[in-house]
C-alpha cells in the first residue's frame, strides 16, 4: 500500500484492496484520515455489500433522509446526474449534516460511472482555514456558535431556485422528504471545534446550511462570514479530486467542505455515497491537544 500526500492536503491511497485489507493497512487509512480529513482511494472495485462492510469498521451509517437510496441496499445513497439534466447535487460549498444535531463524521462516495471528462469534486481544508487565521479573529471565534439549518435547502419553504431545479420537471426527483427537513430543529455548533479525531482545532461552519451566528442576526453575521466563506474558497488551498474508475473518496465533515464542479454536461456521473454517524462537537479551548483520541468518537476501524 502506497500512501502519497496530495499538493493542497490529503492523502492519496493505491495498491490496496479495502475489501480485504489488513488491520495494519486499515490502521495507516485511519491514521491518513484523521490526519487530513480528506483520503482518495484508488483503484477499488467493491460491491455494494463490500462497500456497506467497509463504512460499517468506522461506524454506524447514516440512512440519508434526502437523497434517493439504492433500491436493493437502503445504505447508499444515490448521486446521480443524467445526460439530461443540467443541475448537478453538491455544487455549492457545504459540509454535509451540520444541520443535525450531532453531525455525521464523514462520507465515503465510490465512483461507478463516470463522464469522458470534468465532474472533479473539490474540497477545503478547515484546519487550514483555522490556521491562516489571525490570532485575535481566532479568539473571537472560539468563544462563538453559529446556527445551522436545512430547511432553506431541503425543506417546503424558501427553497433555492437549484435545488428547485434539481427536484422538478425533468431534472428528475433526485431529492425528496421535504417535509423531514421542515421538521428538523436548527442545531447550534461551535464555531471553532476540538476534532474528535486529530485533536486539532477546526472551523465549523459553511456556505450552504450555516445561518448565522448565535445572538447575532443574519446581517450581521454576514460580512464576518462572506469574509470566512472565500478565504476558505482559496484556490491555492484547495484540493481537486480528478474522479477515475474505481475511486473511492472518503471525506471528514468536521474538517472539510466540498463543491461539485457541474461542467460535463450531456454525460452520465454515478456515484454511491455512503455517510456515518458522528457525536455531538465540543468547542476547542486552549491549545492543541495532545493526548489520545476521544474513544466514544473515535472510528473502531477493525
Amino acid at each position: 500500500m502506497q500512501i502519497t500526500p496530495m499538493s493542497a492536503f490529503g492523502y492519496e491511497i493505491t495498491d490496496v484492496d479495502l475489501a480485504a485489507a489488513s488491520g495494519e493497512e486499515l490502521g495507516e487509512v485511519k491514521a491518513a484520515f484523521a490526519d487530513a480529513g480528506l483520503i482518495v482511494v484508488r483503484g477499488q472495485t467493491l460491491s455494494e455489500a463490500q462497500h456497506i462492510a467497509f463504512a460499517e469498521r468506522y461506524g454506524e451509517i447514516n440512512v440519508n433522509r434526502f437523497f434517493t437510496a439504492h433500491p436493493a441496499y437502503r445504505k447508499i445513497a444515490l448521486v446521480t446526474k443524467e445526460p439530461d439534466q443540467q443541475m448537478n447535487i453538491g455544487l455549492h460549498w457545504h459540509t454535509d449534516h451540520s444541520y443535525d444535531e450531532t453531525p455525521a463524521l464523514g462520507s465515503m462516495l465510490l465512483a461507478k460511472e463516470l463522464p469522458p471528462r470534468g465532474g472533479d469534486t473539490c474540497f477545503a481544508s478547515m484546519y487550514s482555514l483555522y490556521d491562516r487565521l489571525s490570532p485575535g479573529l481566532q479568539r473571537t471565534l472560539e468563544g462563538m456558535n453559529a446556527v445551522h439549518s436545512a430547511k432553506h435547502v431541503f425543506g417546503t419553504m424558501n427553497k433555492p431556485v437549484v435545488v428547485d431545479a434539481m427536484v422538478k420537471g425533468s431534472e428528475g426527483d433526485r431529492i425528496g422528504n421535504a417535509s423531514a427537513a421542515d421538521a428538523l430543529p436548527d442545531p447550534v455548533h461551535p464555531v471553532v471545534i476540538r476534532h474528535p479525531l486529530s485533536g486539532k482545532k477546526s472551523l465549523y461552519i459553511n456556505p450552504q446550511f450555516t445561518l448565522h451566528f448565535e445572538g447575532w442576526t443574519p446581517e450581521e453575521s454576514r460580512p464576518l462570514m462572506d469574509y470566512l466563506f472565500e478565504l476558505g474558497k482559496s484556490e491555492n488551498e484547495m484540493c481537486r479530486v480528478e474522479w477515475r474508475a474505481g475511486t473511492m473518496t472518503f471525506w471528514d465533515n468536521r474538517a472539510t467542505w466540498h463543491s461539485a464542479m457541474n461542467d460535463y454536461h450531456g454525460f452520465r456521473r454515478h456515484m454511491h455515497r455512503i455517510t456515518i454517524e458522528g457525536c455531538a462537537l465540543e468547542a476547542a479551548v486552549g491549545g492543541v491537544f495532545e493526548g489520545a483520541f476521544d474513544e466514544d468518537c473515535a472510528m473502531s476501524g477493525a
